[in-house]
């Protein structure tokens, strides 16, 4: 299996050791790339979009044409995984002019709506898909305030969806990949096969 890690911006190093992680689990051989120019998803087998600075992620993304490469791997029906800033980038709608998402994921997002940096939390999250609740890491969240029809809830925080599937792409409002536990890269990637942790 061939791993892409979008490195334009974000938590690179730490998706991709969780992605090790996640495929190690299943005895799966994994070659993690990262990804800042065009040419190289179309290789991958699974896509991870970190978080960071969307603004920054989606001008990269747009700039270095790797953009429509995204959108041709979910078209092809390939997972990604999208945390955090990565899952603004892949909204139809991050109500914000100066990102300019990929409509991958059919939800609006509010950026930043659960606070700033000092408004960082943890929580244990029940997650469809996994036995035992999900340590997760909050770092100046998004909020997703609106989900299409064919959107799965995967958690909630209050009752606010922070983790979506569409499709192949699954998609988290908080950092999986900062966290010791692999079950959120392998919900997306290896989704009939879950580990308990």
């Amino acid at each position: 299996m061939q791993a892409g890690v979008i490195a334009v911006q974000g938590d690179v190093a730490e998706h991709a050791a969780a992605v090790r992680n996640a495929a190690a689990a299943h005895d799966e051989p994994v070659d993690v790339v990262e990804i800042r120019e065009a040419g190289l998803v179309p290789d991958c087998n699974v896509l991870l979009v970190p978080g960071g600075e969307s603004t920054t992620i989606s001008r990269l993304l747009h700039r270095e044409g790797i953009a429509a490469e995204i959108r041709d791997h979910v078209a092809a029906d390939k997972p990604v995984l999208a945390t955090c800033a990565g899952l603004i980038v892949c909204a139809r709608d991050a109500k914000d002019d100066r990102v300019d998402p990929l409509g991958l994921v059919d939800i609006s997002v509010d950026r930043n709506a659960f606070g700033r940096q000092k408004d960082s939390f943890e929580a244990g999250l029940s997650v469809n898909g996994l036995v035992d609740p999900f340590h997760a890491v909050f770092i100046r969240a998004p909020l997703i305030d609106d989900i299409g029809p064919d959107v799965e809830t995967l958690a909630t925080v209050d009752g606010r969806p922070v983790a979506v599937r569409d499709g192949p792409v699954l998609a988290t409002a908080f950092h999986p990949e900062l966290t010791d536990d692999p079950r959120i890269h392998d919900l997306a990637f290896f989704p009939k096969r879950e580990v308990v942790a």
